[in-house]
């Protein structure tokens, strides 16, 4: 039903067990579980489409609203690696959503409503960071081992992560980073499922209507602080930069060319530049031709070669063989549908992961895309760039 402005999106958020999808001040919060799927093993894109369409399919809807997001919404996060890792949806109770300035409440069951006034929440206090399952010299080892394997041809272009860990003096409020990733990034994804929260800039995929997009992110540079030179960059004229925005661009239009017809890529990718880093981007948008919900496609879509490599079988081989992290979800699919079966999905980047058995320790995450041009000192001060934002969001 519509409402008022009750406040702040994520001002509404409890302290634990929230969930959003923010971008620009609109976006879905919600809380309380209707209902929960934790997924492991292979195909968790079609088991959960399956467990969501029955879910579903006897619900009775009253939406006097009709934007997306209303009625029944399922946050979700998936694993990376659907061998190695656990995917989660979750169906909340209360659901407080905004679009165009348009603001309404979904709820399901006997849920309370919009709450009249949260606790703000706390900082964490003092923070204590260290190396993760590598130290920053043996991750540097391993990215000359990648492109030693792309120089013998077993790979064309591959994505290595690294985790630091950072611990707090208590249990981390994830409201805390969320309002601070918000606020200095407005046009990223703020994200916070099940414990994993960040701030994306990477939309894997977009579904309304059967229309569908995606924004493709590959080719970084850290910003330098002074306009002038940023502007001046030569990301857009780096070869090794778009040699990797391109191995991204074809495995997104390839897939979504399974689905759809009208798959429209521009010549030319674009600079967008966030506060710490410019990224090369490309927006490819398409019309689904047989039917597909967003996470069929994002069966198609995940893993692509912006968080994996190219050819991605070959790159996923290279990354289990050296990588030596568990990543959990990070660098996977994570957003919200309807019952439709339309949504947004972006890509888990520039984000934590609380432990739940240990709520005052976090894992932060970067990967960086390793083409035979790349030189290991660099990759890693991209990688120590792109942690920037959740580390200064954990600050007090």
């Amino acid at each position: 039903m519509p409402i008022a402005r009750p406040g702040g999106l994520l001002d509404l958020l409890p302290e634990q067990g929230g969930l959003a999808w923010v971008t620009d001040g609109e976006g879905l919060v919600g809380w309380g579980t209707a209902a929960r799927l934790d997924l492991t093993g292979p195909d968790p894109f079609g088991q959960a489409d399956r467990w969501w369409r029955e879910l579903t399919a006897g619900v009775h809807v009253v939406d006097e609203v009709g934007l997306p997001g209303c009625g029944p919404v399922a946050f979700g996060s998936f694993a990376f690696d659907a061998e190695t890792g656990r995917s989660t949806l979750i169906v909340p109770e209360t659901v407080v959503g905004v679009r165009d300035g348009v603001w309404w409440l979904t709820t399901i069951g006997p849920a309370a409503g919009v709450p009249e006034r949260r606790e703000p929440p706390r900082a964490p206090g003092p923070l204590t960071a260290g190396h993760g399952s590598r130290t920053a010299e043996e991750w540097t080892g391993l990215v000359a081992e990648a492109i030693r394997r792309i120089g013998a041809g077993q790979v064309e272009k591959v994505v290595l992560a690294r985790d630091v860990v950072v611990r707090a003096g208590g249990p981390v409020d994830p409201r805390w980073p969320l309002g601070r990733l918000a606020a200095g990034y407005p046009s990223c994804w703020t994200f916070a499922v099940d414990g994993l929260l960040g701030a994306t800039p990477e939309m894997l995929v977009r579904l309304e209507k059967g229309a569908a997009s995606s924004r493709v992110l590959a080719g970084t540079l850290r910003r330098t602080g002074d306009p002038n030179r940023d502007r001046g960059s030569t990301l857009s004229g780096s070869v090794k930069d778009r040699e990797e925005h391109g191995y991204g661009v074809r495995s997104v239009a390839d897939a979504l060319a399974r689905h759809c017809r009208s798959v429209a890529v521009p010549d030319q990718p674009y600079v967008l530049a966030l506060p710490n880093v410019m990224h090369l981007a490309t927006d490819v948008s398409a019309v689904v031709a047989d039917g597909s919900t967003s996470l069929g496609l994002l069966a198609s879509l995940h893993p692509s070669a912006a968080v994996c490599g190219s050819p991605t079988p070959a790159a996923l081989q290279v990354i289990r063989d050296i990588e030596g992290l568990d990543r959990g979800r990070y660098a996977g699919p994570v957003g919200w549908m309807n019952a439709d079966g339309d949504g947004e999905w972006g890509i888990a980047l520039r984000c934590a992961e609380i432990d739940p058995a240990a709520p005052e320790r976090l894992r932060l995450f970067a990967g960086c895309g390793i083409v035979a041009g790349s030189k290991p000192a660099e990759e890693l001060a991209e990688s120590e760039a792109k942690l920037v934002p959740v580390r200064d969001a954990l600050r007090s």
